[in-house]
Order: C-alpha cells, then sequence, then structure tokens
C-alpha cells in the first residue's frame, strides 16, 4: 500500500474500528456488528483489488527470449513522414542463437546488413539488451538501447547522433 492508504489505516480506519469493536462488546447492538464486518469485509476487498491492479499493470519482466524477433521503427510515437521513412528503410532481427542482423533497405530491397552478437545483463529483475557489433557499425547502433517496458510489452530506443532517438518495437 501507498503512503497516504497507510495514514487512512492507521489514523482513521483502525481507531473508529476499534471504537466501534469496544461499543459493540458494551452494548451488542447488531446494527454496529454488521459495520464492523462490512468494513473489516470492505478493507479485505479494497486491499485485494489494489493487489490485482498492482500485477495488471506492472511492467514486463524481459527475459532473453522475449527479445528474440524482428524489430520496426515505431511509427505511432512520433507520426509523419520522417518516421515512415526511417520504418521503410531500417529493421533488425534478433536470432536465438544471440545473433543481431541490421538492415538497411532501399527500395524495399536489403542494400546494407550489419551484424553483431547480443547479450543480456540482469542488473535489476529484468533483462538488459547488450549489443556487440562487427565493424562497421551503424551509427544507430552505436550505443546500447534503452528499455521502455509497459504492462503488455516493450519497446527499445536506440539514440542517433543523425536521428537523435529512434524508437524500434517487435512485431
Amino acid at each position: 500500500m501507498g503512503f497516504g492508504a497507510n495514514l487512512v489505516f492507521v489514523y482513521i480506519f483502525a481507531p473508529v474500528l476499534a471504537i466501534l469493536i469496544l461499543y459493540f462488546i458494551l452494548t451488542g447492538n447488531r446494527f454496529v456488528g454488521k459495520a464492523i464486518v462490512s468494513m473489516i469485509a470492505g478493507a479485505i476487498f479494497l486491499s485485494l483489488l489494489s493487489l490485482f491492479i498492482q500485477w495488471v499493470t506492472a511492467p514486463k519482466i524481459l527475459k532473453k527470449e522475449d527479445y528474440y524477433g524482428t524489430y520496426h521503427v515505431k511509427r505511432d510515437l512520433f507520426p509523419g513522414e520522417q518516421t515512415d521513412w526511417q520504418y521503410n528503410t531500417y529493421t533488425f532481427e534478433i536470432k536465438s542463437n544471440d545473433s543481431i542482423y541490421f538492415k538497411v533497405l532501399r527500395a524495399n530491397k536489403v542494400s546494407e546488413i550489419y551484424r553483431g552478437k547480443i547479450e543480456t545483463i540482469t542488473p535489476y529483475r529484468s533483462a538488459r539488451l547488450k549489443l556487440y557489433m562487427d565493424f562497421p557499425t551503424h551509427h544507430i547502433l552505436d550505443s546500447d538501447p534503452t528499455i521502455y517496458r509497459n504492462a503488455w510489452g516493450f519497446y527499445l530506443v536506440f539514440y542517433s547522433p543523425k536521428y537523435n532517438n529512434v524508437f524500434f518495437e517487435k512485431d
């Protein structure tokens, strides 16, 4: 629970519940007994609902296998001519043998392929992608990507000195 929920519990819910329990013990009023049961059931329901929402909306925990696949430029973040051109020009694939193949397309045909290897490191719970590209390499692949995760997936952001940030999503 968050800080605010703890404050409400400690300074409002618990004292009110304690007073109602004490009043119920002294008077035996059935209405107060029902109020106590309702408060406890409501607190349990809200706690379970909170845990469920946290579980559903938590960022995806990535493993090495999650990175395998084909990636294209993510067009929905910054739509426009430049993004469409990048989408039609750059793609890459990470294969299960830990190889990466970055492809430059011209007229829908592969004109250049930049090869390399990947590995994942896990300084935290989720795996991070590390690239080891053969030389010469493409300017988009000069540095390792930043990974942005959400509940349903992730996308990679590469810094390019020519284009600034280039966003890739897995197909």
